[in-house]
């Protein structure tokens, strides 16, 4: 176990020390019959394994920050604490995935020296609480948020290529201290194995770009035109979600739809709201401390125009944007009032804009009177019918029979030998396929996905072709001019072969020089 060229004594002894958790000095009288045993290479297995697991799981917390707010807002129904949760997320997962990685260098840095790989209990004990922590979170996603394990395969459009690159590189440099590893070893068969094993991943992995789709491989003239903006609630980002100040912060936005709830008072009146209690987004708590946990529905509009609907958005910051705002904002978002559906109407009017939107809740015992209410609003405003979006099922017939003007947008897909064919949709960007877009594209039926949020899933839905997208972060799409990334079919021909060239002549000299 001579040690190699390069190899100083001082950093294999401090490689050992923090790999071991004890001062091994690296010099060869010191570690006589100190040696690998095949329980320490059990370990190391384990360890490489730990680590791609937290890899995977930072992967996965990345691509559900497109969706996280969503989760804040469940948090807050059921236990009524607000925090974002996304940055517990990520600092959780950052701190995992740094601890594996680091212990993982430190091992392929002392198979480099020729050292032995002794991994102290403690860091064994770490590993395990770790992979069962991983293991638990992937656990609750599947059962609690299901939906985005579809997320994943949509993100895997957007960074496939990317993707393969960082893996090749990956397993090229693992072939440095493998090839120490199997020139040092004694074990024949242990050899084979793990020169077979590499060799058919590396192989699977030059071959990965074959079941390699994304939307955004094609030519420049073949893509389509960028989606059309709508405001999830108007701009959640830059005001209060729901309120007037957020409609007129969208408009800014260049949005061509302000996406709405609308709820209907004791007393008639329709008001914009999301949730069915009043308590995460007004100071219905301090006014009214009695009617806390009651539906916003029982409660009438002079009641309703008391609560203050801007002051927890300062105080919560349920974005990060919050902490930009200018004085200026911040004096406007504590002056902000609920809605009425009339005032809406008239600011998307004045401001050329549509708006669509939900009549909550559904399920109400006078839910056909919401709809009077509602569609009595829409009449008597002036704007014009195809401004308005309607999207709830309940009655929709004697909507279109009231109002045939208003358009109708659908929360399902098409369905075959439909009487009368659908030309608006409206629905979670997980449930539909690019190709299923480009089909309706095709057939003049309007695509709106929801929630879009993050510019690297915009990409894959403006490559794909859908029509327009509903976000919370319409400050960002709007000055994208361009997917993050585009590549003609033939450029990613010739980087693939580039990078798998590299990568085989790289393994070839790391095998050869350290023979």
């Amino acid at each position: 176990m001579a040690d190699p060229p390069g190899c100083c004594f001082p950093c294999a002894t401090c490689l050992l020390c923090l790999y071991s958790c004890q001062w091994i000095t690296a010099k060869k009288e010191k570690r006589k019959g100190l040696r690998t045993t095949k329980c320490d290479c059990s370990w190391f297995l384990f360890l490489f394994c730990v680590f791609l697991f937290t890899l995977v799981w930072l992967y996965f917390a990345v691509i559900i920050l497109n969706d996280f707010h969503n989760f804040n807002e469940f948090i807050f129904k059921q236990r009524k604490l607000w925090l974002d949760w996304s940055l517990v997320l990520l600092i959780a997962t950052a701190v995992l995935f740094t601890y594996s990685a680091v212990l993982l260098v430190l091992a392929l840095c002392l198979q480099l020296c020729r050292q032995p790989l002794k991994l102290h209990w403690l860091h064994k004990t770490l590993l395990i609480l770790t992979a069962l922590v991983v293991a638990a979170a992937f656990t609750g996603l599947g059962i609690k948020w299901a939906e985005e394990w579809r997320s994943a395969r949509i993100s895997l459009q957007a960074t496939g290529p990317f993707l393969h690159i960082g893996i090749v590189g990956g397993m090229t440099i693992l072939a440095w201290p493998l090839a120490s590893f199997i020139y040092s070893a004694r074990n024949t068969g242990l050899k084979v194995f793990l020169l077979l094993l590499y060799c058919t991943v590396m192989l699977a992995l030059y071959l990965a770009p074959l079941g390699i789709t994304s939307p955004c491989i094609m030519e420049e003239n073949q893509l389509p035109p960028k989606p059309a903006l709508v405001g999830h609630r108007g701009a959640p980002m830059l005001a209060p979600e729901n309120t007037l100040m957020s409609l007129y912060k969208a408009v800014d936005c260049d949005v061509q739809v302000f996406e709405t709830d609308v709820m209907v008072s004791a007393d008639g009146v329709p008001f914009l709201m999301h949730d069915e209690e009043l308590t995460r987004t007004t100071n219905v708590q301090a006014v009214f401390p009695e009617r806390t946990a009651l539906n916003s529905t029982t409660f009438n509009w002079t009641d309703l125009q008391q609560l203050d609907a801007g002051s927890w958005f300062l105080e919560r910051r349920p974005f990060p944007t919050v902490q930009s705002l200018s004085a200026g904002d911040r004096y406007q978002v504590t002056k902000q009032r609920i809605p009425s559906l009339e005032q809406a109407l008239q600011v998307a009017k004045q401001s050329n804009i549509s708006i669509m939107f939900d009549l909550r809740p559904e399920n109400h015992s006078d839910y056909q009177n919401f709809v009077n209410a509602t569609l009595k609003v829409i009449l008597q405003s002036g704007i014009q019918l195809d401004q308005v979006l309607w999207l709830p099922d309940g009655f929709r017939e004697q909507v279109k029979q009231q109002a045939p003007g208003v358009k109708q947008v659908y929360g399902r897909k098409r369905l075959q030998n439909e009487k009368e064919p659908l030309q608006h949709v409206n629905l979670p960007y997980q449930d539909m396929s690019s190709e299923e877009i480009r089909q309706y594209r095709q057939d003049n039926i309007s695509v709106n996905l929801y929630v879009v949020n993050q510019p690297w899933l915009f990409s894959v839905m403006w490559c794909s072709g859908v029509s327009s997208v509903t976000t919370n972060a319409c400050q960002v799409l709007k000055e994208m001019k361009h997917p993050i990334w585009l590549l003609p079919s033939s450029t990613y021909i010739m980087i693939w072969i580039v990078v798998d060239c590299t990568s085989f002549l790289a393994i070839l000299w790391a095998f050869l020089l350290l023979k």
